[in-house]
């Protein structure tokens, strides 16, 4: 796709003052440009799901029909009966400090865990909530902009992005406004309302593609051509049981003439109508669908679709969708004085070293908040809030690292923030390290899932942190679990990953991991791990973490990364050095603790439903 002339911006779009809540059916349209308000909420939703889930508890409505509209709603059923994971959209991760308290409220009343969870896809997920109370929930959190709209379904599902966007040194130019119009653009959208699968989209800021374009459905990266402004496309990349990176579609597609949301719209409708993807719902992605023609026939399917009479009847002008915001404009202002470092500052030096990066505009800087687990407690969520407010520019990002951005902090202000968080119980340095652990929910909450993820999580985490590693290149090491070979986690794309899975001893049943080895998503490369033949018991995984790591130090060349050690020894020397540990255990007394999960007290088996991401 050639640049062709680019039109004049438009003036930034701004709420009108109309009869009816923002949001109503008399007001249904309102755009705000302000982070964590990018979807437009409309009142009768959440009527029609009132309405919904009284039919369907009252046995009015046969459970499969009532599947598909809740999850257009972002309400997903889980393994424990009678209660739902609600999943709120944001959009490349953008938050407010309002939203945040919204998140704290909502968690407090309706969430039995006391916890809230960021995602690997930037979202926030509010688990174990009983149906009656999901409207409610998501009605309350619509009252701060937060929206839940099609966070599940087969739909356009959230749009995840890169949290440096707009302040790192490297990008062309700021994605962001473009990714709001994306999201707008294709919300409630006709087209994107029951596709054969989900659609998972990613805008990066620079090559570095912090957002890992690769592994999804659609990707864009900023190009510019002779002056012009555009993207990159990219699509058909996935991980699960068919892992793909995504091929590009086009090297450049402009941006201010709605180019690049005419050649998505294209790309949906072939995926649309791929009838034969809907028999087998589990493997129904459009990298199924390029995997089968190849992207060459893919690009002459799209360019024949966009000669279609449809395009004449859609308006693709980005400019009235497009999320215009000057964050600079809200950034602190300096203050007479703040907390100042004391004492023995080792601590606080690696936190800076590890978290805190200069933005691009002199005097401010990122702090990059490492989330256990992704895991927020009410007291988390409003005391990051009071961070937001009054020692960045009033907004942060989540990340796909399930960890949280605070982004134009003045440079004078860094100790007092991670004072604060600190005091928060979130001031550890080493986000996107080794300590940093990523899991999915696993059994704690997912019917597909085979193993408690969460739980290895903290056990990997701990070994880690009492191995004490100070050796530059072993921190950079990340580890990854999914409870399930779907690979939520992303294990795929860790240096060390691990997927669920068991082992059948007699009548009993071991939970068990099966490793990956060597992927990675760093510096805008994607490469998928090696499996190893092993099944390892749960229990044994976090010796065999530690037998690799140790390995890698000890037999590294001078300066060799992970990936490129693991290369040159070869797969085989990672199995063999976890052997034992792969060895069947008897059930017996002695025995007894590796027939029993992580955070679990009762014997193992798999307990496996149907997922509703397929629904």
């Amino acid at each position: 796709m050639e640049p062709t002339t680019t039109p004049p911006a438009a003036p930034a779009p701004t709420a009108t003052a109309t009869n009816g809540r923002k949001g109503s059916l008399t007001n249904p349209e309102v755009v705000e440009d302000v982070p964590g308000h990018v979807i437009p909420i409309l009142e009768r939703e959440f009527d029609d799901f009132d309405n919904e889930a009284e039919k369907f508890l009252d046995g009015q409505t046969e459970e499969t029909e009532f599947i598909g509209f809740r999850l257009k709603q972002g309400v997903y059923g889980q393994r424990q009966a009678d209660v739902q994971m609600i999943r709120v959209k944001l959009p490349w991760g953008g938050v407010t400090p309002e939203q945040m308290e919204a998140f704290a409220d909502g968690v407090e009343r309706y969430a039995p865990l006391n916890k809230g969870h960021i995602t690997t896809r930037q979202n926030i997920q509010i688990h174990h909530v009983p149906l009656r109370d999901a409207a409610a929930l998501i009605r309350d959190l619509s009252d701060s902009g937060l929206s839940s709209r099609e966070g599940c379904g087969n739909t356009v599902r959230n749009v995840t992005g890169d949290p440096w966007a707009g302040v790192c040194e490297d990008e062309l130019f700021d994605i962001t406004p473009y990714a709001g119009a994306y999201v707008r653009y294709f919300v409630r959208h006709p087209t994107t309302q029951l596709m054969p699968r989900k659609i998972k989209t990613a805008f990066s800021a620079t090559d570095a593609d912090v957002a890992i374009t690769g592994i999804h459905d659609i990707g864009f990266l900023p190009r510019v051509r002779d002056g012009v402004k555009g993207v990159e496309i990219r699509v058909g990349g996935g991980t699960s049981i068919m892992p793909r990176v995504a091929p590009t579609l086009y090297d450049f597609v402009e941006l201010d003439n709605g180019d690049y949301l005419k050649v998505t719209e294209a790309c949906f409708r072939i995926f649309n109508r791929q009838d034969w993807l809907r028999v087998n719902r589990a493997r129904a992605r459009i990298k199924v669908l390029i995997d089968k023609i190849g992207i060459d026939e893919f690009r002459a399917q799209v360019e024949e679709e966009l000669k279609g009479d449809w395009v004449d009847q859609r308006d693709f002008d980005p400019q009235p969708k497009l999320f215009v915001h000057d964050e600079e404009a809200n950034a602190p202002q300096l203050l007479p004085s703040y907390a100042q470092p004391n004492g023995d500052l080792a601590e606080f030096e690696r936190f800076r070293s590890d978290n805190v990066a200069a933005q691009r505009q002199a005097g401010f800087s990122t702090v990059h908040v490492k989330v256990t687990r992704g895991d927020l407690t009410p007291e988390q969520f409003r005391g990051l809030a009071r961070i937001m407010r009054h020692l960045s520019g009033g907004y942060a990002r989540t990340t796909v690292e399930q960890n949280l951005v605070l982004r134009w902090v003045r440079d004078e202000a860094v100790y007092e923030v991670w004072q604060r968080l600190k005091a928060l119980g979130l001031g550890d340095s080493g986000p996107m390290k080794v300590t940093d652990v990523v899991s999915c929910p696993g059994t704690d909450s997912c019917k597909l899932g085979i193993t408690s993820s969460m739980g290895l999580n903290r056990a990997v985490q701990q070994r880690v942190e009492e191995m004490d590693i100070q050796d530059p290149l072993t921190r950079k090491v990340h580890i990854k679990m999914s409870g399930c070979p779907n690979g939520c986690s992303q294990h795929h794309i860790a240096n060390i990953g691990f997927y669920g899975a068991s082992i059948k001893v007699g009548d009993k049943t071991i939970p068990a991991y099966i490793p990956h080895i060597g992927g990675t998503f760093v510096g805008g490369e994607v490469i998928y791990g090696t499996r190893l033949k092993s099944r390892l018991p749960s229990k044994r995984v976090p010796d065999a973490v530690e037998r690799w790591l140790r390995l890698y130090e000890a037999e590294r060349n001078e300066g060799e990364e992970f990936n490129d050690f693991a290369e040159r020894v070869g797969a085989q020397r990672f199995t063999e050095q976890i052997s034992d540990l792969a060895l069947p255990v008897e059930f017996t007394v002695e025995n007894m603790g590796f027939f029993i999960d992580w955070s679990r007290d009762e014997l193992y088996r798999v307990v496996r439903g149907e997922g509703e991401c397929a629904v």
